[in-house]
């Protein structure tokens, strides 16, 4: 029986959130129209040219990590758990390093 509450409860906050958002988006447009602006002009969106780098570097990163870390916890007496965390976040962190010294170069040249 409360499993039934949880899933209806779950349900209804998904649809509270979806009305909010699609309401919020209706009365933004509706006072860029009593303005005088157009709501569905094309808007120019400044796209960050390194991003696709910072997350490809970030999952290397966290895929060696977890290589590390099971290597880390197989051969040695550490716990596993501290062996997976501490590798992840550490290769985690070197790859975006290494993304931002990547984005840097390319921006001096």
């Amino acid at each position: 029986m409360e499993d039934i509450f949880i899933s209806l409860g779950v349900f209804a906050a998904a649809f509270g959130i979806v009305y909010v958002a699609v309401t919020a988006k209706n009365r933004e447009r509706l006072a860029m129209i009593d303005k005088g602006m157009n709501p569905f002009e094309n808007k120019k969106v400044k796209s960050n040219t390194y991003t696709l780098l910072k997350w490809s570097m970030l999952i290397i990163g966290l895929g060696l990590g977890v290589f590390i870390g099971s290597l880390v916890a197989t051969y040695t007496e550490l716990q596993e758990e501290a062996a997976y965390f501490g590798s992840i976040l550490i290769f985690g962190g070197m790859g975006l390093l290494v993304a931002f010294l990547m984005s840097k170069k390319q921006s001096i040249e």
